[in-house]
């Protein structure tokens, strides 16, 4: 079975996906996200996880497509400290911010 997958093209066993791809961008902001909230501490980030689904009703993935949700929950629990996170997730995707929807995300949170 395995030496049959091995024939596959890598296109197939990966579908389609591309760098452009939205899915890879959305996977990569929230995967930084999470890295930065948990690499502050465990504790900060389940407060925030908590605070976005009882303000918002939504996940930390919904994030990237409503930064606002994560700007007003970083504001409201950290107060000004909240740009230090910010400025760590925006160092992190400073790269790839390029991409329209990258762009889009850290204007949001840097409002």
């Amino acid at each position: 079975m395995l030496g049959s997958m091995m024939s596959f093209p890598k296109r197939h066993l990966l579908g389609e996906w591309r760098y452009d791809d939205e899915r890879v961008k959305h996977a990569l902001v929230i995967v930084i996200v999470e890295k930065t909230l948990l690499d502050i501490g465990k504790a900060v980030y389940e407060t925030v996880i908590e605070r976005l689904n009882r303000e918002h009703h939504c996940y930390l993935s919904d994030c990237y497509e409503h930064p606002e949700y994560l700007n007003k929950v970083l504001k409201d629990l950290f107060g000004n400290s909240g740009t230090i996170i910010v400025e760590s997730i925006t160092e992190q995707l400073a790269e790839f911010e390029t991409k329209k929807s990258i762009s889009r995300f850290l204007e949001v949170i840097n409002q």
